[in-house]
């Protein structure tokens, strides 16, 4: 009989000084309310993860032999986006990829040439897994529609991208039972599109599967009725879905029925769908349903909800769910309570328990460019070529007859039931203005196709001299495009009752428009239901389009390629950046942006009806982000500002629409330290300088100073809903001075312009001239802050140094054992140092404690020898002999000695690879069955290793 082992010694043990391990007892992370004793609070991460889907990998289809729940969340305008997050309990959470680096290069998601994608992007993504591969499917709002993506390695691996061609409102992707592929989607009502068999494009519709309408009266029913996920649990189609009724609160609504696409296959056309309220309790609505193998082999499903916590974000929860005759009941008897508390549905062992804990998606950072490369880094983009442009188009007046000078006023013509009339009463200038007249909606008015005239990437000024003296005091007037993809407002402005006002602005054509059906039109700004300017008559004269030298700025190849430089998978840009002006090369260590380009104020919310112009702050492009957490949030950074030039503006913010910042103004040569506050109301027509300038009593010159270090507390807890921040400096890092009081309120913007909770940002823009850089030395989180007055605490750094100091190497992984080194390295550096924030204390213990509790999950197997052992019988005449064989697998030496019930004997030296044998005679003619054990010695990897295995024979009789 063979046996083949690999024979071990015992473990090198993990101990040494008694209690260095006892004190050492990290806290969770800064998103994690996992309480370290089986519990945790909802919501979960205290950051913005919205538009949760999230799905199981069981044990029996991963390598990890074991559950593996990944999810994935809406990231809009951020770059790279549509983050996967990996979880083993689904408490605890790290983003381990995302879906991509960009959604698209034009210039939406690029801001470039007045484009942008706030508050649009990326919506709503939906994550599958089936057979083997992963799937991703969410809707743009600005961006082609809707895209489906596909990878069959999570983690590491590329994702397909393929266009899907239209848009499909928050999509569910769904395989049925036998495999079809369908998404459903919708607002207000829920259909669905077949795929085909490879998911590359859509086969078949399924309008209105069930609509809100479908449940009128019912007590859940109201607004939104959107963002439904699909399942398949016990033979019935389950849809859950987020509702808003009015007078309450968001909530859940659940339906089934036995037939996937409803009145589409059913008898008669009939809606097979049953509804009900699952959920009404504090805000909790949109999500997944979650599988949970239980204890009994069967399937526990729990859901995971988000909960609007504004400016913090939409919160995800994981909430319990107890179900009878197929219907759940979420939380505590339908309770769940902001900070309630649930027992973890998932176990683990103690290690990776406290590893768990560790796992976040916010993180302090040395910006040491040693994040892992990943495969979104790499994208492959065709650069399309530089448009052409024709010049005779340039310069000149595109629009006829603009200043209704000639009859009859063709080619001018109205719409939306208008009736247009030359006047010759009170024109702006020459003879004539035209009179609009007859309106009753916003667009009713003037207006003419240039089509063919119109050229991409152009930008345009566009103006028109207006007046009306019958209406409200005053209207807002918009010059808007249309080439059949909506209205595109080019420029508005407000023109009050009984004079003649010159609206006016400037417009770049985007990549997309359709310039062969371009239709030019003057419209009030729209309003359900109408209101009062829709029916204004007025004047208008003097309009005019022309194109302005073209200063575009296209695509390039350097724009997109990877850089060399690898951030953390916990930041984000603000809109795709351009990577040929940041860097975490150039100087080691050292985040450096650079100023590409000079902020114009041109830019404007083309998400919303009224265009409102972005801030310079807003337009700025390479700006470096993280998501907020709450309820407590310090950040600290150093600034290296001796690259600075005249005009620009670098710093640290606290930003969503509403923002507050502290930066470095550079203006004559001297350098300029301040606070910016932006709060609203906010004004559609902004003067951008003006809104930047610094608070009154924050600031500070810096002299000579070349370097400066900032903070900025963040509590979204004095009150509740509202974000106020205090901003502090320091020019050595120990010694530090308040800019002023803290400044604020920051709460949700009602228009939902960014529609996302707040983030930190480190920026730099230029005003006047392009090419300065600033350069950024770490980023360091705490959540403590300075207004609580607490003194330094180094304890828990302390522990984690004490708690490494007592470990053996050999018990780990050589990579992990170094990355730990390099932790501790940083977290003695800076004990031994003067400190003088609790941040320059909390992130180098954070780093450690992450990288020791990884080794707890890591301890290396023992130094082993591989051998080979067989034993056996055989006849020498009339008698039996017990034979044995050891085969050296090792690359080394090995001595070997074997004993059996018949004597013993020594192998002496095995050389690798070899093998010997020795035999036993018994003396008599019969043995029983029995075993021979073997017990070997040998060097493996510098370590002495001996053991022994025993090898069994049969019975036997000889003559």
């Amino acid at each position: 009989m063979t046996v083949g082992a690999l024979l071990c010694a015992g473990l090198v043990s993990t101990g040494g000084v008694a209690n260095a391990a006892d004190e050492w007892s990290p806290r969770s992370s800064y998103t994690s309310t996992d309480s370290g004793a089986g519990t945790y609070t909802v919501p979960l991460l205290r950051s913005d993860v919205p538009d949760i889907s999230v799905e199981r990998v069981p044990a029996a289809e991963n390598k990890e032999n074991r559950d593996v729940y990944y999810m994935v969340s809406t990231t809009m305008h951020l770059s790279p986006g549509a983050p996967i997050m990996k979880s083993y309990d689904l408490v605890n959470w790290e983003i381990v990829n995302y879906v991509f680096g960009r959604a698209d290069i034009g210039d939406s998601f690029s801001l470039r040439n007045g484009q942008n994608s706030y508050g649009q992007g990326q919506w709503a993504s939906s994550l599958r897994y089936h057979d083997g591969r992963y799937y991703v499917v969410f809707n743009t709002n600005n961006l082609g529609g809707a895209y489906l993506y596909s990878t069959d390695d999570i983690e590491n691996g590329a994702w397909r991208r393929t266009p899907l061609g239209r848009g499909l409102h928050d999509p569910s992707l769904f395989f049925d039972v036998d495999g079809t592929p369908y998404i459903f989607y919708g607002s207000g009502g829920t259909s669905a599109v077949r795929l085909n068999a490879d998911l590359t494009a859509i086969e078949q519709d399924y309008p209105n599967i069930f609509t809100a309408g479908d449940y009128a009266g019912r007590p859940f029913i109201g607004g939104l009725f959107e963002g439904a996920q699909f399942y398949h649990i016990d033979g019935y189609y389950y849809a859950v879905i987020i509702t808003w009724p009015p007078g309450q609160g968001r909530q859940v609504v659940m339906l089934r029925s036995k037939e996937l696409l409803g009145r589409h296959t059913s008898e008669g056309g009939v809606n097979t769908y049953e509804a009900r309220g699952v959920l009404n309790s504090n805000g909790f609505a949109q999500g997944s349903l979650v599988p949970i193998s239980g204890a009994d082999g069967g399937t526990d499903w729990y859901g995971m909800f988000f909960r609007d916590t504004f400016p913090i974000g939409r919160i995800p929860a994981l909430i319990p769910a107890t179900w009878q005759d197929g219907w759940p009941t979420f939380g505590d008897n339908g309770v769940v309570a902001v900070d309630g508390e649930f027992a973890k549905p998932i176990e683990l062992g103690p290690e990776q328990e406290t590893f768990e804990r560790q796992k976040s998606i916010v993180a302090s950072d040395d910006f040491a460019n040693d994040a892992p490369h990943k495969a979104y880094m790499d994208e492959e983009w065709t650069i399309p070529d530089p448009p052409k442009y024709d010049d005779s188009l340039i310069g000149v007046e595109l629009l006829q007859n603009p200043g209704f000078e000639s009859t009859p006023v063709a080619p001018w013509a109205a719409q939306y039931g208008a009736t247009l009339t030359r006047d010759t009463t009170d024109p702006a200038s020459g003879s004539a203005a035209l009179k609009v007249s007859g309106r009753t909606l916003n667009g009713s008015g003037p207006n003419q196709f240039l089509n063919g005239k119109m050229q991409r990437g152009v930008t345009y000024t566009v103006s028109a001299k207006i007046k009306y003296t019958s209406g409200p005091d005053s209207v807002r007037f918009n010059l808007a495009a249309d080439w059949g993809s909506g209205v595109q407002v080019m420029s508005s402005g407000n023109v009050p009752r009984g004079q003649w006002t010159t609206v006016s602005g400037q417009y770049t054509v985007p990549a997309t428009a359709n310039v062969d059906n371009f239709k030019f039109a003057v419209e009030t700004p729209w309003a359900n239901p109408q209101p009062p300017s829709s029916s204004v008559e007025y004047l208008i004269d003097d309009v005019s389009i022309v194109g302005q030298p073209v200063t575009a700025e296209s695509p390039a190849e350097a724009e997109i390629a990877f850089n060399g430089s690898r951030l953390d998978p916990v930041w984000e840009w603000n809109h795709a950046p351009d990577n040929r002006h940041w860097s975490l090369t150039d100087r080691d260590g050292w985040l450096r942006l650079t100023t590409g380009r000079v902020v114009t104020g041109k830019y404007v919310y083309t998400k919303l009806s009224n265009r409102p112009e972005l801030a310079w702050f807003e337009e700025a492009r390479n700006t470096l982000s993280q998501r907020t957490f709450g309820p407590r949030q310090s950040v600290e950074t150093k600034m290296d500002i001796s690259g600075m030039k005249d005009g620009d503006v670098a710093g640290l913010a606290a930003y969503n629409r509403g923002f507050s910042y502290v930066a470095v103004k550079r203006a004559g040569g001297q350098n300029t330290l301040g606070v910016v506050n932006r709060v609203q109301p906010f004004s559609v027509d902004l003067d951008q300088a003006t809104l930047e300038n610094f608070v009154p009593g924050t600031t500070v010159s810096l002299g000579d100073a070349t370097q400066v270090h900032v903070k900025a507390d963040l509590d979204f807890a004095s009150p509740t809903g509202q974000l106020w921040t205090t901003f502090y400096y320091s020019l050595d890092g120990l010694e530090w001075t308040r800019l002023g009081d803290r400044v604020g309120p920051q709460t949700l913007d009602g228009t939902l312009a960014h529609f996302m909770g707040h983030r930190v940002g480190l920026f730099n823009y230029a005003t006047r001239q392009k090419g300065g850089h600033v350069d950024f030395d770490h980023y360091l989180l705490s959540d403590t802050l300075t207004a609580q007055n607490r003194p330094l605490d180094t304890s828990a750094l302390d522990a984690a140094i004490a708690y490494a100091d007592s470990l053996d190497g050999r018990a780990y992984p050589k990579d992990a054992w170094a990355e730990m080194r390099t932790a501790l390295a940083d977290a003695r550096t800076a004990r031994a140092g003067e400190l003088g924030t609790q941040n320059q204390i909390d992130a180098p213990e954070r780093a450690l404690s992450y990288q020791l509790a990884r080794l707890g999950t890591l301890k290396a197997a023992a130094p082993s020898l591989n051998l080979s052992v067989t034993a056996g019988t055989r006849c020498v005449g009339k008698k039996v002999m017990v034979t044995v064989e050891v085969t050296n697998n090792e690359a080394v030496h090995v001595k070997a000695s074997a004993e059996s019930a018949y004597g013993s004997a020594p192998f002496g030296a095995v050389p690798p690879g070899k093998t010997k044998s020795r035999s036993f005679p018994a003396g008599v003619a019969s043995v029983p069955a029995g075993q021979v054990t073997v017990t070997a010695s040998g060097t493996v990897d510098g370590e002495p290793v001996s053991a022994s295995l025993d090898a069994k024979y049969d019975a036997r009789t000889c003559g």
